[in-house]
């Protein structure tokens, strides 16, 4: 009986071991996942000294039971339990500190992105590649640059040169002869109005050719007479003051006639010309045929476009910089045309409401290109200055609203943004992106933009 009584209390005694056992293997597990970042060192320190105190508290039982081999057994299972808890946490704390086994791909998948970024900005090209595509590598250098004004204007008519036609008497439009937009010649007829008002003057002339007509016919009939001391002198004398007075009558009427552009021949009857002042392109007409007219009718508008005026506004804080005889640069926004041109004009009044003065340029303008009506930009040249950093415009390019120029490495070109400055005679300033020396695209720099596009849209399929 005492044998079986002392049996179970063994077992149970092994009962009590292994669940000690359990507990402090959770407690030990607990510590090491909850602990702040700890190292492996550190780890395998705490796991063996808790062993330690593990086979201490089992080493009692183990003593006073050592004879009883199911006790044994049980005990050495329990001790393995223990350490594969031990090399658990272990483990755990071998990772990173903050990372877990979830967040590996999100860390695989930045790094992923951020070598696919770098590879984005290089655009890979071999020299052969870069020679067949035509684009020619400079270097970046100070040079010297123009300190400009940049003002909006507009082409206008050299108003010096352009000519509103308006007939010089009423009438009604017998003939036309000009076309809107026809090149005309200094005195060619534009049109023909009859007048009654001519008629008129015409039937003046005549008159006044008879009179003096007769009065020359009577002078010399009492200077005939005075010279054979038939006639007294006095008869002479009246006959040729009635001779001067109906030879002012004729150049009277002549003289009407040419003041209303009519002819002082009898063969016009009572028409009249309008004719074109100086060479020049109908612009403008506004009037046809059998239409009556007036004295203030703008019948045609006559420009010279040999030479136009280019307007602008100049605000006042910038006035002491825009001189009369300034050189200045003419850009077309449309065209992309230039041209170069001086100051002619500085208004010196200054508006109530835009604060700006008006200032003009008289522009060449022997091809036409010119047009009235077309907003350019000027650029008023006021002094010069050196540049540290400047390349060629053409190799300015633009991706999402920013500035890049595309520098040459060994793998091909990469994309670097800048921030620009001046611009002068083809040239931009670098104000910040790249430094002197640098080797770039110049040429075909659009060819490598294109290449960098693919290479994107192939990194995204």
């Amino acid at each position: 009986m005492n044998r079986f009584l002392s049996k179970e209390r063994g077992v149970a005694r092994q009962h009590l071991l292994m669940i000690a056992a359990l507990v402090v293997a959770g407690v030990v597990a607990a510590f090491f996942i909850l602990r702040p970042a700890p190292s492996v060192g550190d780890d395998h320190g705490h796991g063996a000294e808790e062993a330690g105190h593990a086979q201490a508290d089992a080493s009692p039982a183990h003593d006073d039971h050592s004879q009883d081999s199911g006790a044994k057994s049980d005990s050495a299972h329990a001790q393995d339990d223990h350490k594969d808890h031990e090399d658990e946490p272990t483990a755990l704390a071998s990772k990173p500190a903050g990372a877990s086994p979830a967040a590996a791909p999100g860390v695989a998948a930045a790094s992923a992105a951020a070598g696919a970024k770098s590879e984005e900005e290089i655009v890979t090209m071999t020299d052969s590649q870069i020679k067949a595509a035509g684009i020619r590598v400079a270097t970046s250098a100070a040079a010297k640059l123009q300190t400009v004004l940049s003002f909006p204007g507009e082409i206008k008519f050299n108003e010096d040169r352009s000519s509103h036609i308006v007939p010089r008497t009423s009438g009604v439009v017998e003939s036309v002869q000009a076309e809107l937009g026809q090149r005309v010649r200094k005195g060619q007829v534009l049109a023909e109005i009859s007048s009654t008002a001519v008629s008129d003057l015409r039937a003046e002339l005549q008159a006044a050719g008879q009179r003096a007509a007769l009065a020359r016919s009577t002078y010399e009939r009492e200077r005939k007479l005075w010279q054979e001391q038939i006639s007294p002198e006095q008869d002479v004398q009246q006959a040729q003051q009635a001779l001067r007075e109906a030879e002012i009558g004729v150049a009277n009427a002549r003289q009407k006639l040419r003041t209303l552009g009519a002819s002082v021949t009898g063969a016009a009857g009572g028409r009249v010309a309008l004719r074109a002042p100086f060479d020049g392109i109908v612009v403008e007409k506004h009037l046809s045929l059998g239409e009556a007219v007036q004295e203030s009718t703008n019948a045609f508008t006559v420009s010279d476009l040999s030479t136009v005026w280019v307007q602008m506004n100049v605000p006042a804080r910038e006035l002491e910089q825009v001189r009369v005889g300034e050189q200045a640069t003419v850009r077309s926004g449309a065209s992309g045309a230039t041209a170069q041109g001086h100051i002619a004009y500085v208004g010196m009044l200054i508006g109530e409401q835009t604060r700006t003065a008006p200032a003009r340029i008289t522009l060449p303008n022997p091809r036409s290109a010119w047009r009235p009506g077309l907003f350019v930009n000027v650029e008023v040249t006021t002094g010069e200055a050196l540049a540290p950093v400047t390349v060629e415009e053409a190799a300015i390019q633009t991706k999402d609203g920013k500035s890049m120029v595309f520098l040459r490495v060994p793998e091909g070109f990469k994309a670097q943004p800048v921030e620009l400055g001046r611009r002068s005679n083809g040239r931009v300033e670098i104000a910040k992106g790249m430094t002197a020396g640098q080797a770039y695209a110049e040429q075909g720099s659009f060819t490598v933009k294109a290449e960098q596009g693919k290479a994107e849209a192939s990194h995204t399929h």
